[in-house]
């Protein structure tokens, strides 16, 4: 399961994470980067991301950033991000705005009007493929589009949207992300957004959604960024890890967003990451291999896990385990033991409660 230079694992959904013998700045050519959680939370820079992403760029790897959020336009998030330390262009920025605006051209004739519920970056996707944001139900639009608006997103909007959905106008979803990590702690994000317009219609009418983790959101980065090696980088298993999944390409999963040890553990096969890290600092090193040995455990680094009684169990391994050990290799053994137990079927996921207090995470 060692992954060398050019050699992605590419398998999606292993019983294990995936080893690296060389840093996977250095494995893949580019890294698709999740924004909210990943580099930046509530407008700050996650720790360590700036250095992180600095050096990986410095040593040749092509930084992209991938994000389900449509409220910016890619200027305003390149201007952010570089602001933050990080520099980058609107090239470098790929948003579900610039998805969804792509899927509603393939579906309307072009200068066809579009009611807009969301931010600056829906309006300006749509202008960028010929269409025109309309603000009201009564503006005969052909379509209804909502993107991540903000907070301050005014209640009516989503009454616009309500009474052209109700007229059976064909609606479109940026992403339906139902949180958002933020400086304070996890808010609303655009899918409870979308949940509001179909509980106003009846729940009847279905959106055609392009953000992660669906094909039109992998088929605009692939269109945008070139990349030959990629590697998604994500906090966020539904979106990020399973668009990978489903895009065929390598993922890493960081620790810094939504997504916490315990849910990691109960990936189901399209949410499993290929490699797991603390942080955005994972990109600079190689990951360790987590082997299987004899007696069936998963080890890694300083850590053996295993299931006992329905739950999983972990121990040090050599002199001085775990005492000064990765607690991350720890969380990869245990993904190797929670992953490989729940593949047995009707087996279920062991109870990980004990082993992740007695972690500390």
């Amino acid at each position: 399961m060692t992954v060398r230079i050019g050699q992605g694992r590419r398998d999606g959904g292993g019983s294990r994470p995936g080893g690296s013998a060389v840093p996977l700045s250095e494995a893949y050519d580019t890294a698709l980067l999740d924004l909210d959680g990943v580099v930046y939370a509530g407008g700050e820079a996650v720790p360590y991301a700036v250095e992180a992403l600095g050096e990986a760029r410095g040593g040749g790897m092509h930084l992209a950033y991938v994000t389900n959020n449509a409220l910016r336009t890619p200027e305003e998030v390149a201007e952010h991000l570089t602001e933050l330390g990080v520099p980058a262009e609107a090239g470098d920025v790929v948003t579900s705005a610039q998805a969804v605006a792509r899927l509603i051209a393939d579906d309307v004739p072009p200068g066809s009007r579009v009611l807009v519920v969301g931010g600056d970056g829906l309006r300006v996707a749509l202008r960028e493929r010929g269409l025109v944001p309309v603000e009201s139900a009564d503006d005969e639009p052909v379509a209804v589009v909502q993107g991540y608006g903000g907070p301050g997103m005014p209640w009516a909007r989503f009454a616009e949207a309500a009474y052209a959905v109700g007229r059976g106008v064909p609606w479109y979803a940026s992403n339906t992300d139902l949180t958002i990590p933020g400086a304070r702690g996890i808010g609303p994000g655009n899918g409870a957004a979308v949940e509001v317009v179909r509980i106003a219609t009846g729940g009847r009418a279905e959106p055609k959604v392009a953000g992660k983790p669906l094909p039109p959101m992998h088929r605009e980065t692939v269109l945008r960024t070139g990349a030959k090696r990629p590697l998604v980088v994500g906090d966020r298993l539904d979106t990020d890890i399973e668009g990978a999944f489903n895009g065929g390409v390598d993922s890493l999963l960081v620790l810094t967003g939504v997504t916490d040890v315990a849910q990691l553990l109960a990936a189901v096969p399209q949410h499993r990451p290929t490699y797991v890290a603390a942080d955005l600092r994972g990109l600079l090193v190689g990951q360790p291999e987590v082997v299987v040995d004899a007696d069936g455990g998963f080890v890694c680094g300083g850590w053996r896990a295993s299931v006992g009684g329905g739950e999983l169990v972990l121990e040090g391994v050599g002199a001085g385990a775990p005492e000064g050990t990765d607690v991350m290799d720890a969380v990869r053994a245990l993904c190797g033991a929670a992953w490989s137990a729940a593949d047995v079927p009707g087996a279920g996921v062991p109870d990980a409660g004990k082993v992740l207090a007695r972690l500390g995470v």
